[in-house]
């Protein structure tokens, strides 16, 4: 044990009216939704970088965190951050993490040196697991903080980095399969352009979709059973970014013939980023058959950046989960909180308590969205919205007629069409009920 947490109690859950403060109000992992438990539905996961390797900066200021692991980038310093971050997971009760090679291991001066601080990491962190019952939602490579990828990483000009960046996944995916993830993401924080004046398009898409056709060849060479996910984000901190938001990643797939192989990692803040909302792209990934995770976080949406805020409105969480749970509910998937502490939240019990609400509105916004669900009303309203392309005549129209015979139909009948309600406000009134 170390002293960082100092006498914070391990979480529990007490109820609604529960004047403690280290409790879980809305969180019972045992609580049966849908004929599953509370936790199974959620999967929550502690973000490794947020939670134990971000400084407390920001574009203006350096760091504001006095964290006695950040002194020195040494194996003993990670491995007191290690052991921090699994007190952290028995306290919250959280089940699984998440994790970058960057935010486990210092970086050596050479690259063997840097994977085998990362390979040595591995073997500290499985007996924690082990110990603790904690699992790895996903693993992935850090392929954008460091200089080198200042103009990406699969879509560098140069040759050395994009080798660079294939061996270090290579050794992230070996890592969380020794681990046991459920899955390995692929986040292309740097993939994309500042200037079309010095940018192949086609070069670097190509390199792009052979840089994941190798991920994938690898996973089924090494017989990882987890899923391949990438991570949409449109912006920031390149001008454009390749994997804008679901739709333009999902043309990638087809493009490259991956669309089975891969599925997504959806971020909150991002889909804000991308002008769209969460359940939007959340629908958005269900009806293209890829939907794997989320990050559930949130934006200032006084800010036109990534603040990676802690969620805190049951009515957004709600009809997030309301998309994740009409798909069918997360598989290997879950929710990781990729968000961390305002830069003037300095204090342990800050890191505790900021989680302890998020699961605590998950699990209010999750049990909303069940409770819609099994109403069934808003199915209904749909259904009926869409009701007339039932009839034969609609089918046969859609499926067989040309433009011709549909001409001949509209001039024989004298069509005329009138407009119905779409029923936007009835629809969220009714929402309203539940949240």
């Amino acid at each position: 044990m170390t002293s960082f947490f100092g006498d914070i109690p391990k979480l529990r859950f007490t109820g609604p009216q529960s004047e403690e403060t280290f409790v879980y109000r809305h969180y019972d992992p045992d609580e049966v939704v849908l004929g599953k438990r509370l936790e199974e539905h959620l999967r929550f996961a502690v973000a490794y970088w947020h939670s134990f390797a971000w400084p407390g900066g920001d574009p203006f200021g350096g760091q504001t965190f006095d964290r006695p692991w950040f002194d020195a980038d040494s194996m003993e310093m990670a491995r007191l951050k290690a052991d921090v971050a699994f007190e952290m997971f028995e306290l919250l009760g959280a089940p699984y993490f998440c994790f970058h090679d960057a935010d486990v291991r210092p970086e050596g001066d050479s690259f063997g040196e840097t994977i085998a601080n990362l390979e040595s990491m591995i073997d500290y962190i499985g007996p924690k697991m082990e110990s603790t019952g904690t699992k790895l939602l996903w693993g992935t490579a850090n392929l954008f903080s460091h200089r080198r990828f200042m103009a990406g990483a699969a879509t560098n000009p140069d040759p050395d980095v994009f080798a660079w960046s294939a061996a270090t996944i290579k050794a992230c995916m070996d890592a969380t399969q020794k681990l046991g993830g459920e899955n390995y993401v692929l986040w292309g924080g740097r993939e994309g352009y500042e200037t079309l004046l010095n940018t192949d398009l086609t070069r670097e898409a190509e390199q792009a979709g052979r840089m994941l056709a190798k991920v994938v060849d690898y996973k089924h060479k090494i017989g990882f059973e987890g899923t391949i996910l990438i991570e949409p984000k449109p912006q920031e901190p390149t001008k454009h970014q390749y994997d804008y938001d679901v739709a333009t990643v999902y043309g990638f797939l087809k493009r490259f013939g991956l669309e089975n192989e891969v599925k997504l990692n959806i971020e909150q803040g991002h889909a804000i980023l991308a002008g769209h909302s969460f359940e939007h792209e959340l629908a958005m990934a269900a009806s293209l058959g890829v939907l794997g995770s989320i990050d559930m976080n949130r934006n200032d949406y006084q800010s036109g950046w990534d603040t990676d805020q802690f969620p805190n409105s049951v009515p957004e969480v709600a009809l997030a989960y309301y998309e994740i749970l009409k798909a069918g509910g997360f598989t290997t998937g879950g929710t990781n909180f990729d968000a961390k502490l305002r830069r003037q939240s300095l204090d342990p019990q800050d890191l505790i308590l900021a989680h302890a609400g998020a699961m605590d509105i998950c699990a209010r916004g999750l049990k909303a969205a069940a409770a819609m669900l099994e109403d069934g009303g808003l199915e209904t309203m749909r259904a009926e919205r869409y009701a007339g392309w039932d009839a034969s005549d609609a089918k046969a129209m859609l499926a067989d007629d040309d433009l011709d015979t549909i001409f001949a139909h509209v001039a024989s009948n004298d069509l005329r069409p009138e407009p119905r309600s779409g029923r936007q406000e009835v629809l969220e009134n009714w929402i309203s009920r539940f949240v």
